[in-house]
């Protein structure tokens, strides 16, 4: 009767442990939080007020506040500068272009040293910086084109003509013993041969025979034509 008793009691306290068991699981099921489906659809909808998500390859750039922008008027080599030298007004002008003889103010004067002689005075017109080359003055007369040769046995240098700066060249008319000759008023300034715009100079009535001509010179007294 004992052993009996003692049985039944055992299948109710298993009956018991094993109700509450399912009990404990039901509840688990029921409050949302170890559910994977339940997780899943959580974590696949977004927030109420949240920002728009990332795409796969990041947010987009944006350019910071305080970066500077490119300057579209700067050249592809980095300046902006053009060439030559600056004449102090915003402007730039050609460095080393050869003087043209309308790019000058001429003058010319006779003068009493070496027996005489003609001077001719050449000098930058206003805002123009030239070089006179350094080769011989082109100076011809008359209508038949009579040139000078060479007073000097080497060339001078070249000369950069600029503001007040004067050059000055001396041409003997008459380089022989003789009394021929050809008897003109004005003499023809070039530079070089090939100058498209030469001038014409009056000096007065001169004698012409086998002319000749020095270099340019800054200075007065070494354009003086010694025989």
């Amino acid at each position: 009767m004992f052993g009996n008793r003692n049985r039944r009691k055992a299948l109710l306290v298993s009956a018991a442990l094993v109700g509450s068991a399912l009990l404990m699981t039901a509840c688990q099921d029921t409050d949302g939080s170890g559910g994977g489906d339940a997780g899943a659809g959580q974590s696949g909808s977004p927030s109420v007020g949240s920002g728009p998500s990332a795409s796969a390859d990041g947010p987009a750039a944006t350019p910071s506040a305080g970066a500077p922008e490119a300057d579209p008027s700067a050249s592809a080599s980095g300046g902006r500068e053009g060439s030559g030298a600056d004449t102090g007004s915003g402007e730039r002008e050609q460095v080393g272009q050869v003087c043209g003889a309308n790019d000058l103010s001429w003058s010319a004067r006779s003068e009493s040293q070496a027996g005489g002689y003609i001077l001719v005075m050449a000098k930058a017109k206003s805002g123009i910086t030239c070089v006179l080359p350094a080769a011989l003055p082109t100076i011809a007369f008359g209508s038949d084109g009579t040139e000078a040769g060479p007073a000097e046995q080497s060339v001078g240098k070249a000369i950069t003509l600029s503001g007040g700066t004067v050059a000055y060249a001396g041409v003997n008319p008459k380089t022989t013993n003789t009394d021929w000759g050809k008897e003109l008023d004005t003499i023809i300034v070039a530079i070089g041969n090939e100058d498209a715009n030469p001038v014409s100079l009056k000096v007065g009535t001169i004698n012409v025979d086998k002319p000749v001509v020095t270099n340019w010179h800054t200075a007065p007294k070494d354009a003086v034509p010694f025989s």
